[in-house]
């Protein structure tokens, strides 16, 4: 080597791992510079070659925010496929798209923020459209294909780094940043810890960002002992992003920590890597931190431990390695590639859910069509869609299936014409788009079409222009081409004063509109419905009038109706209610009583509670806003171009109230999902039917000689036949079940499942491979996973509400021996069944204990079979909630009768106060063996551990 040839510093050397040269990196750092990357915007180091940084594109179904991008399905459209290549391939698509807007702007992050993997418990949950299934399993399976594609397959340089969201318990909108979800450990373990585990530990991920919300009480950004969960199954760096404003929420909202110096302290040490918070203004944040490290919250190690994991994210997307990245060199031509509108338009239709069909399906050739409804003609987007290079609709995907003149278009809207009281003319958009009441006759420029979504929310589009009101500047324009934003401005109320005339509200600013006397203007200024404009409405024509005669002129009707994404159920805002809104309701009403025969079309990012609706139609079909191809995706499966695929990630429930409550999470005791649900769904996890008819024949099992194992694998041999006259496109579906268990167990959970095709009159053997340790629960004995031994089902069919083979499997193995209290102390939490108890912090950064439910005076947990040989007293670390008489009962069930065998005194202290208190029973404990144990809590107190202590 020539003497003037300097070795390349580590962290430049290509040959050295990632994490050796994030090492370096970070030692070459100054404590300030290092403290500005815990900042969602970090600064450019020129001297070290790195450029500025931030987290977070989004990039959910396409890339958002950022301009035009392939838009596609939204992801519970994408979940309706189970099919993981074809997901696995709209990851790789958003991804690269990702990178051409990187290549464009080197601002855009190459950290993206999907998938969102919070399993879909409650269908009125506003994020319902961002997540994938209620079954954690097959929510992990279509994430991790996702993130896959995402990622790419280069063994060091990623594509991009996905980001997995919420962690954890995190669905409802309503409260979001102060509702506690109460979450036990079976529920943790077994359903919501799965969907995060499964792509954490398949290594596609890089990041995750914590919920807004606070699980057992503590907020998850400083819930450590969650963070760690994931961090233990990864197999490399995870770097762990607020979600905006989080941080100071521990302050503001959740009144957690009492000042953001100490919040941003415990964020660090729980493992927060990112602060999103104060937008692109880092000070604050820096200002916090400093404030920690000076006084001695944080030492330097927690910030590196940070930063280092950043820095290895950074290297992972080739930062510094420009030469050797593979994805370097996409450009923009990536962008709406012809590929990635085939792959739309597949995706689109794969994700089609047949639902009911009398036969009406698929639509003949030559069928004259009325294709009415809301969605009839237009393709909404979502909160965090992109901006789509083209739209197709369903009516124009008809009319270019069918002809044009086969096609009769009716959105179903009323359209109507507003006379201003003020000015005595009627109201029309300007050549600029500026609503002007100035118009002396109600022509053609003056109508509006006025559209209801439910819950008096409505629409309003100018005819002239096909935009619609908008009411994002004061004075009102018709400019906008669809709803959108963070907060809508194109829905508006419109009020009955009661003397026939109408007024009408802005929705996102509440004022009212007002008419200004000289030009006549409109604007929204008046703050209530008695100081506003007065208008009468003038009926062009009836929407339903138009929908009926459609009808009576068609041969079918395709009834386009749903719900418009940026309304009434969406991130900030948790849905009203689960059936159809009433004005679509009505215009369902009409067109069934034509008699012509209808196809329900519904468009949504949900499922619904449909009723008799539902039972009248001659067929029902369903697709998620599935993106610029919607049209086209949905008119291949209704023409029977593509045969039907899709099949139900997410149950529909039969009535409102089998969904639970909106704010539980513990799908055990609470009953919910279709793990658990002790009503039968409308339409079932798993349903979807085809054209072609599919019946299972035989089930066996080969299993290893003599009862299975824990640790072996089970092979199940389905056979099935399609016994139509068109190829079927079927999910084989594989469900477990445990009867006999002595635990709540699911009623049937999804194990395996596959996609055959089958050709008419063909018969196929399916083969699914199931892990017995799929068969496991949580013990909370143990704080393991154990499959207990004894007798389990299989079964197979076409969902899990149709499920007509079982097979018998015995396991072997040791069951669970009694609990017993002289081993240690037994926690609280791990307690079998409770009543009127709430989960609560132990302590303020880690641990779980119990308290009485606020409302109650009491409550209890139990513990089942416990062995209480040996036990001749019971010591329980208790504290308190609040001052005031508080007591901790120990009970001991004797036959079927509870008998009170000892009482602790909680003493007075603080909040975080505990006290170890030890009681001698009142009566000889029995000796018999197990037996129930309940701890019965009385008044303001919390209980953390229990034990026995032996005599002497």
């Amino acid at each position: 080597m020539a003497d003037d040839v300097q070795p390349l510093p580590p962290y430049r050397d290509t040959a050295l791992p990632l994490a050796e040269r994030a090492r370096d990196l970070l030692g070459r750092l100054e404590l300030a510079e290092k403290v500005a990357f815990l900042h969602q915007r970090v600064p450019a180091v020129p001297r070290l070659g790195l450029a500025e940084f931030r987290t977070g594109t989004e990039a959910l179904h396409g890339v958002a925010w950022l301009g035009t991008a392939t838009t596609f399905p939204q992801p519970v459209g994408l979940a309706a496929t189970w099919d993981t290549e074809l997901v696995r391939e709209v990851g790789e698509a958003v991804g690269t798209e990702v990178r051409a807007k990187h290549a464009q702007d080197p601002t855009v992050s190459l950290n993206v923020w999907a998938p969102v993997v919070n399993p879909l418990r409650h269908p009125a949950w506003g994020r319902n459209e961002e997540g994938w299934s209620e079954d954690p399993h097959l929510t992990a399976t279509l994430a991790t294909a996702y993130a896959r594609g995402l990622r790419g397959d280069h063994p060091v340089y990623w594509r991009t780094v996905p980001t997995l969201k919420h962690l954890l318990a995190y669905g409802n909108e309503t409260d979001r940043a102060v509702t506690s979800a109460q979450l036990p450990p079976r529920a943790l373990h077994e359903y919501e810890l799965p969907a995060f585990l499964g792509p954490v530990a398949a290594g596609v991920v890089g990041a995750v960002m914590p919920s807004y919300n606070l699980v057992n009480g503590r907020p998850t950004h400083v819930s450590g002992e969650l963070i760690d969960a994931l961090r233990d199954a990864a197999p490399g760096s995870l770097l762990f992003v607020s979600d905006a404003g989080a941080p100071t929420n521990l302050v503001t909202a959740e009144r957690y920590h009492a000042d953001h110096t100490t919040a941003a302290a415990a964020a660090i040490r729980a493992g927060v890597d990112s602060f999103t918070d104060h937008d692109a203004d880092s000070s604050v944040s820096i200002a916090r931190i400093t404030a920690a490290l000076d006084a001695g919250l944080l030492d330097e190690a927690d910030v590196d431990r940070a930063v280092l994991r950043q820095l290895e994210l950074r290297l992972a997307t080739g930062e510094l390695d420009p030469d050797l990245d593979p994805w370097a060199g996409i450009g923009a031509e990536a962008l709406d590639a012809p590929g990635h509108r085939e792959l739309a338009r597949r995706a689109s239709a794969a994700g089609v859910v047949i639902l009911e069909n009398d036969g009406v399906l698929p639509l003949r050739e030559g069928t004259r069509v009325a294709v009415v409804g809301p969605h009839a003609d237009q393709v909404c987007t979502d909160w965090y869609s992109g901006t789509p290079p083209y739209t197709v609709t369903i009516a124009q995907a008809l009319a270019e299936r069918y002809g044009a003149g086969h096609v009769t278009v009716v959105d179903g809207a009323d359209r109507v014409a507003l006379r201003s009281t003020t000015t005595g003319r009627y109201v029309r958009p300007a050549d600029d788009g500026v609503l002007v009441a100035d118009a002396t006759t109600a022509a053609e420029d003056t109508h509006v079409d006025l559209t209801s979504w439910g819950e008096g929310i409505r629409t309003l589009r100018a005819c002239r222009t096909g935009l619609l009101w908008s009411g994002s500047r004061w004075i009102l324009h018709a400019d906008a081409s669809r709803v959108g934003g963070w907060v809508v401005q194109e829905s508006f109320r419109v009020h009955d004063n009661g003397d026939d005339t109408v007024s009408v509200q802005h929705v996102g600013s509440g004022r009212w509109l007002v008419v200004q006397r000289d030009g006549g203007v409109l604007v929204a200024d008046a703050p209530t419905p008695q100081q506003a404009e007065r208008f009468t409405v003038r009926t062009v024509h009836a929407g339903h009038e138009r929908a009926a005669a459609a009808a009576r002129d068609a041969d079918v009707v395709v009834l386009a109706v749903g719900n418009d994404p940026h309304l009434l159920g969406r991130e900030t805002e948790d849905r009203p209610g689960l059936t159809l809104p009433l004005p679509q309701a009505e215009l369902t009403r009409t067109v069934l009583d034509t008699g012509t025969p209808t196809v329900l079309a519904v468009v949504s990012s949900y499922p619904y509670v449909l009723g008799d609706l539902g039972d009248a139609a001659a067929a029902v079909v369903w697709s998620a806003h599935a993106g610029q191809e919607l049209g086209h995706g949905l008119v291949d499966v209704l023409s029977g171009d593509v045969e039907p695929a899709g099949r139900l990630a997410q149950s529909w429930p039969a009535d409102e109230s089998h969904a639970g409550d909106l704010l539980c999470y513990d799908v055990v005791s609470g009953g919910l999902t279709y793990w658990y649900a002790p009503h039968a769904a409308r339409w079932p996890f798993g349903h979807g039917r085809s054209y072609a008819s599919v019946e299972y024949l035989g089930l066996t099992l080969d299993a290893p000689d003599g009862d299975a194992v824990a640790s072996s694998t089970v092979t199940a041999r389905v056979i099935v036949q399609n016994t139509g006259a068109r190829p079927a496109d079927e999910v084989v579906q594989l469900y477990a079940a445990a009867p006999g268990h002595r635990l709540p167990v699911p009623h049937r959970r999804l194990v395996a499942h596959r996609r055959v095709r089958l050709e008419p009159g063909e018969t196929a053997e399916v083969t699914l491979d199931v892990a017995v340790q799929d068969l496991a629960v949580w013990d909370v004995t143990s704080a393991s996973f154990v499959v207990e031994p004894g007798g389990y089902e299989l079964h197979a069919g076409s969902s899990s509400g149709d499920l007509p083979l079982v097979a018998d499997l015995k396991v072997a193995g040791a069951p669970v021996p009694p609990r017993t209290l002289l081993d240690g102390w037994v926690r609280a939490v791990d307690h079998d069944e409770r009543h009127d108890v709430r989960l609560v912090p132990r302590d303020l950064d880690a641990g779980t204990a119990v308290a009485v439910a606020p409302g109650a005076r009491s409550g209890w947990v139990l513990l089942r079979d416990v062995d209480l040989h040996g036990v001749h007293g019971v010591e329980l670390t208790v504290g308190r909630t609040e001052p005031g008489p508080a007591s901790v009962h120990v009970e001991v069930l004797e036959g079927r009768r509870w008998e009170r065998v000892a009482t602790a005194a909680v003493p007075d202290g603080g909040r975080w106060e505990w006290h170890d208190v030890a009681v001698a029973p009142a009566v000889a404990l029995p000796t018999w063996g197990a037996t129930d144990v309940r701890l019965v809590l009385a008044g303001p107190v919390r209980v953390g551990e229990v034990r026995g202590t032996r005599a002497g």
